[in-house]
């Protein structure tokens, strides 16, 4: 263990509590104990002191014990003329330097400091430059409602984990190259900190890098202390899908060590605090990577492999600074044991998942096909292997350079499929991928599907030589990379001419129909094996999804037909199937199969599930849910609320509250997360009243899924059911709510009661 960085980790521990003590002092002097503190958009308080301490912090006063636990955790710097391992001194100085830093960023936010401002800076998702003032906030803390909706990705390798850079690059164009090679592997990017005053943020917004919760590139702010945030964010990882409780602090950093795969990064000099913080990570198993010369700490436990690795950046081997920058990010993959899934995209635009999120604005716009000027369609269908030639990609028409500069064109996106293992069941399967292959090109949006598809394509793109021949390419390659199994020749032909995009259009809508009712026509007892989905085991270790052909997974992105294709391409993967054995219950939805299965998956957790019912023993679920339905006891039905939806629901909490009792794995009767498209199946609640049963909804289900809904409404019997369940427009109280009802006769109030 190096005694340098002891000494200065030690030294930054102490320096970092003594001025938030005195900041705490000042505070409590000029705003009383009680005064509120907060971090926006969490129900886990302030996390890292919750996840440590089991402290739920909500006023001054509540920082008081939590900082005398920081001076608990303190030691005097390493003697000059005793050796020792200083390791365990130094752990224990970064957990206190995590604690200190966020009761500090926390005050920060009771002054108004909080999240940081930065001249000309504007997050490209949130719009958040204000008007007249050239001013744009940086991130503060990760919200929940974000961190769940990241879950998915995170848990099943699209996004395998993330990187705290802290610093300042050697130059704008490898601060650009180390975020690029880092978004080519799909790893969510947390940046804070300095060099002299200088931040890797404004390196990246002088080259007109897009940041924010889109790219996966979050700034948290220009100084140390806003790293914290990252930590907090890792904290909540294990609340949030691990099931942990505040207070069980070595079963959190155990947690994150083996399954959140994330590193730090630090560019340019590493003073005192940065140690300090760095030795913190450690004890989450989360290595330290610097680019200058700095003393290395093999391997002693703590984190997989090395604590800490210095790579002088112009030592490193190569060509140029950007390939050095190359280099530099494989080895922070690489001491971290990141499983980066990758999939080489021959296009001439960087490619991966880290780009769906873009967005292609007008003022960027080099053509558009689809939306409201022009007409756009997404088709794929299974043919004989002999019928398709692999690899093949026509462009029959005009392709982009012949629409004016921002202008649109017809198009149609054709694909033929053959496998083996191929049937007409995955065709649709197949095709809602295609959404998320060509999100995948940097700039090139693409939003809907089938006959609603809306292709953008940027300038930059454009320029680079991106042609549409390459979507066709991206289609093939990424078929091959994630359907091999049953897909084994792949060939696109892409319609531009009016006349032949409107006659395959039809061809194509015939055959949408027919799919409609084969999926639809679909109940749970014309099939004699349900599947399983253990994909969020990796974080929320207990968990397990039941997914029927009337009950779609709880993330809303995996049909009964998507796990069955996901078994055939991957026989020993997440989605298994379950035979459903002997009906025990066909009203609530008792399976000895399932039943059985759940007892084996959920590490002999729950022995128990009913597939139909919210109040007695309900599926449990992870914290990706699309949804969550909990009872309203007072109105004697249930409300369904958004992830989408951050106003208060009737419960008296909103969404990111509710999660956290919803999700980590455990079995609550009366409150449960669900796909939204679950509402609209016949078993949606079917054991106690089904969608009758729906007194309050966020108003953008019902923007959003308009028709659906009132085919739900008419199943239930009651045609005008829609307009008799409020939301959040209509009322957020109880009370409101139950008048809400009565004045429009809704019928949960004469149905049994629930409890």
């Amino acid at each position: 263990m190096s005694r340098y960085i002891a000494a200065s980790a030690i030294r930054g521990a102490n320096s970092i509590a003594r001025e938030t003590e005195l900041f705490l002092q000042k505070a409590l002097q000029e705003k009383g104990a009680d005064a509120q503190v907060v971090f926006p958009n969490t129900a886990y308080f302030l996390p890292t002191i919750l996840g440590l301490t089991g402290r739920k912090v909500e006023t001054l006063g509540d920082l008081m014990p939590v900082m005398e636990h920081v001076k608990s955790l303190l030691h005097p710097a390493p003697a000059q003329s005793r050796w020792t391992p200083y390791l365990g001194e130094t752990l224990d100085s970064g957990i206190a330097t995590l604690l200190a830093m966020e009761a500090h960023q926390a005050l920060r936010y009771l002054y108004g400091d909080q999240p940081e401002k930065l001249e000309g800076f504007q997050l490209a998702q949130q719009s958040l430059l204000e008007k007249g003032e050239g001013v744009g906030h940086l991130n503060g803390p990760i919200d929940d409602i974000q961190l769940r909706s990241w879950g998915i990705q995170l848990v099943d390798g699209r996004m395998p984990g993330f990187a705290a850079i802290v610093g300042c690059a050697k130059s704008n164009e490898v601060a650009v190259k180390i975020i690029r090679e880092l978004q080519r592997r799909n790893i969510l990017i947390f940046l804070a900190g300095n060099v002299n005053g200088r931040s890797i943020i404004h390196q990246l917004q002088e080259e007109g890098v897009d940041m924010g919760y889109d790219t996966y590139i979050v700034p948290f702010g220009t100084d140390t202390l806003s790293a914290i945030y990252a930590i907090g964010f890792a904290t909540r990882s294990a609340l949030t899908f691990g099931g942990m409780k505040g207070g069980q602090a070595r079963e959190i950093l155990l947690y994150n060590k083996y399954r959140v795969f994330a590193f730090v990064l630090a560019l340019g000099e590493v003073d005192d605090l940065k140690y300090a913080a760095a030795a913190g990570a450690i004890s989450y198993g989360f290595p330290a990577i610097a680019d200058t010369v700095i003393p290395e700490i093999l391997p002693t436990g703590v984190t997989t492999y090395e604590h800490v690795i210095s790579m002088p950046f112009d030592e490193i081997p190569g060509k140029d600074d950007l390939e050095r920058a190359e280099k530099l990010v494989q080895k922070c993959i690489e001491v971290r044991g990141v499983k980066v899934k990758m999939t080489e995209v021959p296009v001439p635009v960087p490619y991966g998942s880290a780009f769906e999120g873009e967005v292609v604005r007008k003022a960027d716009l080099r053509v558009e096909f689809g939306g409201k000027r022009a007409r756009c369609f997404e088709y794929l269908y299974n043919l004989p292997m002999e019928k398709v030639e692999d690899g093949k990609v026509q462009v029959l028409g005009p392709d982009l350079d012949s629409a004016a500069e921002g202008g649109a064109m017809d198009m149609g996106i054709v694909v033929e499929v053959a496998g083996r293992k191929m049937q007409e069941d995955f065709e649709p399967v197949l095709e809602r991928q295609i959404h998320h292959f060509i999100n995948g090109a940097s700039g090139v949006q693409h939003i809907g599907q089938r006959d609603i598809t809306w292709i953008r394509i940027n300038k930059a793109a454009a320029e680079k030589g991106f042609r549409l021949a390459d979507l066709g390419k991206i289609l093939h390659a990424r078929f091959h990379a994630d359907f091999g199994a049953i897909v084994d020749k792949i060939q696109v032909t892409i319609y531009t001419n009016t006349a032949d995009v409107n006659s395959m259009l039809q061809i194509a809508r015939e055959v949408y129909n027919k799919r409609n009712v084969r999926l639809q026509g679909m109940v749970d007892e014309q099939v004699d094996e349900f599947y399983s989905c253990t994909l969020c085991q990796s974080f929320a270790p207990n968990h397990v999804c039941i997914v029927s052909p009337e009950r779609v997974g709880l993330c809303g992105a995996y049909s009964w037909l998507d796990c069955k294709a996901s078994f055939q391409i991957n026989p020993t993967g997440p989605n298994q199937p379950i035979p459903k054995g002997q009906m025990l219950d066909s009203v609530k939805g008792y399976f000895t199969g399932a039943n059985e299965f759940l007892y084996q998956a959920s590490h002999q957790q729950f022995n128990t599930v009913s597939m139909y019912s919210i109040m007695e023993n309900p599926m449990t679920a992870c914290g990706c849910f699309e949804c969550i339905v909990m009872v309203i006891p007072e109105a004697n039905g249930v409300m369904v609320l958004s992830r989408e939806d951050t106003s208060m629901s009737p419960a008296g909490m909103t969404f990111s509250t509710l999660a956290g009792m919803t999700g980590g794995g455990q079995q609550t009767p009366g409150v449960m997360g669900i796909g939204k498209y679950y509402l609209t199946s016949k078993k949606f609640l079917s054991a106690d009243g089904g969608f009758k049963r729906v007194v309050w909804m966020s108003s953008i289900l019902k923007q959003t899924m308009p028709e659906e809904l009132k085919r739900a409404a008419e199943y239930a019997g009651d045609p005008e059911l829609l307009d008799k369940i409020a939301d959040e427009t209509i009322c957020t109280e109880v009370s409101d709510l139950v008048k809400f009802l009565e004045e429009k006769g809704h019928p949960a109030l004469t149905m049994d009661p629930l409890m």
